[in-house]
């Protein structure tokens, strides 16, 4: 299997025009391009974008956010945590493993990690490890959140009503 590496996406006009050929395959929610656009400073390095470049084509992204823990309504003890979303690998390129890199990337700075999974993606996410969150109707807002846990770490205990 070929070598894939992760890297940290530039917020420039090039990965913009990159950033189309998703938004062209991809669905709408997983766009990620007015994010993009309202962050462009040419090629500033704190990019909470990552993908993987196959030659000269970026052909799987994903957005990495750390959330601090004062902030932390998932995990016991309470800490810092990365919420992953809008991961995405173009047709072309899934089932070569780009997928589950980019989550073997965000696992590697072992913090607890939560994401919003797309409709039909639950299967993906669970080989990957994650876990349904305990739904919290204020919490969660209608959103059904996936959880990984890192050893040591456990999901919060919801309050009984």
């Amino acid at each position: 299997m070929e070598d894939i590496k992760v890297e940290r996406l530039l917020i420039n006009y090039k990965t913009l025009e990159m950033f189309k050929r998703f938004r062209e395959y991809g669905h709408q929610e997983l766009s990620m391009m007015e994010e993009l656009q309202n962050n462009i400073v040419e090629n500033n390095s704190e990019s909470p974008f990552y993908g993987i470049y196959y030659g000269n084509n970026l052909v799987a992204r994903m957005s990495l956010s750390e959330i601090k823990k004062e902030y932390d309504n998932y995990f016991d003890p309470p800490q810092d945590y990365l919420t992953l979303w809008k991961l995405e690998v173009l047709p072309d390129y899934r089932g070569r493993g780009y997928g589950k890199a980019l989550v073997d990337f965000a696992k590697s700075f072992n913090l607890p990690i939560k994401t919003n999974p797309l409709i039909n993606s639950h299967g993906f996410w669970e080989k990957m490890g994650f876990q349904k969150a305990q739904y919290d109707i204020q919490r969660d807002l209608g959103e059904n959140p996936l959880i990984w846990l890192p050893v040591g770490v456990k999901e919060k205990e919801l309050a009984s009503k």
